[in-house]
């Protein structure tokens, strides 16, 4: 995959109020990391009904998030594909006044972190099952920075180049999809 084809999107008031749905998340997170997939087995795979998956996918494609992919001989299968590889949530784009907006954004950010620790989970739980070589490449780190929402935003920039540029590399024997979570905010006052 070449840099340019890494497609993201920044999330807007409409997109963050379809997403922020146990379904709709977990469809759009499933074609993300396994491509394109029919309502039929992603009902399968995430341990729902084909007409509920097809409902929520149609309320996913009108909000751009997938999209039905073309695929001639399929017959009367509908293949849905993700519309971007990555999208980006920034807090400040959502009036302070939308409590739809608020609410949504406050559950995608929860249902977020608790996909995030149980992909930790799952991974501290296996690891000793992986080769050394994957034991020692993985790391978890924290870093405080005293920085001003300037250099946040330039932060997040630089780290967005870093992710296409290693996105860009070709295949190679041995990869992994590898995931890398990175969140950013200020430190709570209570805390410091």
């Amino acid at each position: 995959m070449t840099e340019a084809s890494w497609t993201g999107v920044r999330i807007d008031a409409r997109q963050l109020k379809v997403l922020a749905h146990p379904l709709r998340a977990r469809l759009l997170a499933a074609l993300r990391v396994d491509g394109a997939a029919t309502a039929t087995r992603l009902a399968e795979r995430l341990g729902t009904n084909t007409g509920a998956t097809s409902y929520h996918l149609r309320q996913l494609a009108g909000a751009g998030l997938v999209f039905e992919e073309d695929r001639p001989g399929s017959g009367k299968q509908r293949w849905w594909r993700a519309a971007q590889d990555r999208h980006s949530i920034i807090a400040g784009d959502f009036r302070p006044d939308d409590a739809d907006a608020q609410a949504a954004l406050e559950w995608l950010g929860e249902f977020y972190r608790t996909e995030h620790a149980r992909w930790t989970a799952r991974w501290r739980a296996e690891e000793k099952q992986w080769p050394a070589a994957w034991r020692d490449a993985v790391t978890t780190n924290d870093y405080l920075l005293e920085l001003t929402p300037d250099q946040v935003r330039a932060l997040n920039r630089e780290v967005d180049d870093l992710m296409a540029r290693y996105r860009s590399l070709p295949a190679e024997a041995g990869a992994e999809t590898v995931v890398v979570l990175y969140e950013n905010h200020p430190m709570p006052r209570d805390r410091r």
